[in-house]
């Protein structure tokens, strides 16, 4: 293959399906955005924060399930592609990033812009790898690739600039590079041991996560079998939170009270690919079935008796027909009455009057959910946006939910929508986004007109990091340091060639939102909604009420009397709460 090893690298992506690259040029990746140039079919995807180029690779990895890119040039402009990394390697999708470097003689010596990022990228990545010498480039490319489709995580290729513009090898071609199919089944006795285990208890809780993605009919399967009300993670959402009439709804810290008793009442529980993090919503005495395809990820959170290696839909299949069946459905009725009860109260916070002002949350995510499309693309930002998306937006096999879930970054929306819509480009794509998300990466709006985009944004306008004031008063803390004097960022908005709403009163949100979805383009919503709602957890606990009470009155002898006012107004329809 003729040209340089750019040329090389371009052909190998695109023979493997890569169709978009995510980045900003700089002198160091001039060799490989000059390849793109010439190659004319490769899109430049031109953000302007290459933050925002990782967090879009992310999320086309994450709907598509196939390798993304992200690129960045040396020093600054690689490092700035770190957070995004993160995001992609915990939440294991397959991205490839290609971090320019500096010349290779100046390596070592303190030169201009110098770094070490095969070090610094080593924790954010399944592979890391720099090229010493143009030779090495195709062979570690593949590499690369193939490590992030077969793991699913980030690759990174650490690439010194000159070595994009040296002559390809000899007898250098473009190699497709894809996921090799495969089926990973437990062996035979660790499914009989879990099958008595299961067999031999009264009340199982099953708790589900994202790896059961393409096994939604084969978790049923087990729930009916071993009569086992489902609780999902929020990762497993949009894979089991839809035909399920097993389903009690998610845990943790923004789950319901039904899939926290579902879990506390069990008698044994049985995890199915999922991480979930927060050890204190695990059951304390119950034996725990894990199933994962990757063993070392099993228990990692609570002490597990029987661990099943495999993928859910082959576990399941196989573990099916070693299950006596039950007969006793008393915990299932128990949970999902429950749920139909925690499912009612939280509809009921999402209605409205229609002089409400400001607008509370729950009811503009309800109607998000309402308006969008029935295979709408939704992301959310880390905060309250999550809690809400988690509590209103109804799943149906087609829609897809994307967050920082498992990274926990702030401004993830916008740039995960980005890189959805690019992948998807008649699909609707909605991010729902915080003030302080979408401010972070506020200039990521010019992407979405230069690239023209017509990702659609709801901004939750409540003026403050509203999370992290709710867990400032959970630890007793008076609020400081966490409001935001924002503009009409609906002005923004249009001042950057998008169309933009604000809407004030909940009379005003269905014609906005409407508006904003007709439109043919990018569209913010900016809704200014209640900065004091309460998204509470499904069990509080001695320290939080202590910590509540303390911050009340810290409050009040700081002269912020007005403030819990507020929040009790806010906060009164909350009363009824189980």
């Amino acid at each position: 293959m003729a040209g340089t090893v750019a040329d090389v690298m371009i052909g190998t992506l695109k023979a493997s399906g890569v169709r978009r690259v995510y980045g900003l040029p700089g002198d160091s990746l001039n060799g490989f955005t000059d390849a793109v140039r010439r190659d004319g079919d490769l899109r430049w995807e031109h953000v302007r924060h290459e933050e925002a180029a990782a967090f879009a690779a992310a999320g086309e990895a994450g709907t598509t399930g196939r390798l993304a890119v992200a690129v960045g040039s040396c020093g600054p402009g690689n490092l700035h592609l770190v957070n995004g990394l993160f995001d992609a390697q915990r939440s294991r999708v397959p991205v490839l990033a290609i971090a320019a470097h500096i010349p290779r003689v100046e390596i070592g010596g303190g030169y201009f812009q110098e770094t070490h990022p095969q070090e610094l990228f080593r924790e954010c990545s399944v592979y890391c790898e720099m090229a010493a010498v143009p030779e090495e480039v195709p062979r570690l490319l593949e590499i690369a690739m193939r490590s992030a489709v077969e793991r699913g995580g980030v690759a990174v290729l650490v690439v010194p600039g000159e070595l994009f513009l040296a002559p390809a090898p000899e007898g250098a071609a473009a190699h497709r590079v894809v996921r090799a199919a495969a089926h990973v089944t437990p062996d035979e006795a660790a499914l009989r041991q879990a099958a008595s285990v299961l067999d031999g208890a009264e009340a199982v809780t099953i708790l589900a996560g994202a790896g059961c993605e393409g096994a939604h009919d084969e978790v049923l399967a087990l729930a009916g079998a071993l009569k086992a009300p489902v609780v999902h993670s929020l990762r497993g959402k949009e894979f089991l939170g839809y035909d399920n009439p097993y389903d009690v709804g998610l845990t943790g810290l923004i789950g319901y009270s039904s899939g926290y008793r579902a879990m506390e009442h069990c008698d044994a529980l049985l995890m199915l690919g999922t991480d979930f993090p927060y050890r204190q919503f695990y059951p304390q005495k119950a034996p725990v079935v894990q199933v994962d395809v990757r063993g070392e990820q099993i228990g990692r959170r609570v002490p597990v008796d029987v661990p099943l290696v495999g993928t859910v839909g082959d576990t399941a299949r196989a573990l099916l027909p070693l299950l006596r069946p039950k007969s006793d459905a008393s915990h299932l009725d128990r949970m999902t009455a429950h749920y139909a009860r925690v499912r009612a109260r939280l509809d009921r916070l999402a209605e409205s009057k229609p002089a409400d002002s400001p607008v509370h949350p729950q009811y503009v995510a309800a109607a998000v959910d309402r308006l969008a499309s029935a295979d709408a693309a939704f992301t959310a930002d880390v905060g309250t946006p999550t809690v809400w998306a988690a509590r209103y937006l109804t799943m149906n096999g087609r829609r897809r939910l994307t967050g920082s879930f498992n990274h926990g970054s702030m401004a993830n929306a916008l740039p995960h929508a980005m890189g959805i819509q690019a992948a998807h480009p008649d699909r609707q794509v909605v991010a729902l986004c915080g003030d302080g998300g979408l401010a972070m990466l506020l200039g990521e709006l010019l992407t979405l007109r230069q690239l023209r985009l017509p990702v659609k944004l709801v901004v939750f306008d409540n003026a403050s990091l509203s999370f992290v004031e709710l867990e400032m008063k959970a630890a007793g803390f008076v609020n400081y340091g966490t409001g935001l004097d924002n503009p009409d960022l609906s002005g923004v908005a249009r001042a950057a060639g998008l169309f933009g709403v604000r809407v004030e009163r909940a009379a005003e949100l269905e014609d906005a939102l409407t508006a904003a979805f007709a439109h043919n383009g990018p569209a913010l919503v900016d809704v200014r909604t209640a900065r004091h709602e309460l998204s509470m957890p499904p069990k509080i606990t001695y320290e939080q009420l202590k910590g509540f009470t303390l911050y009340a009155t810290r409050t009040i002898l700081s002269g912020r009397a007005d403030e819990i006012v507020e929040l009790a107004r806010t906060n009164l329809r909350e009363l009824g709460r189980e």
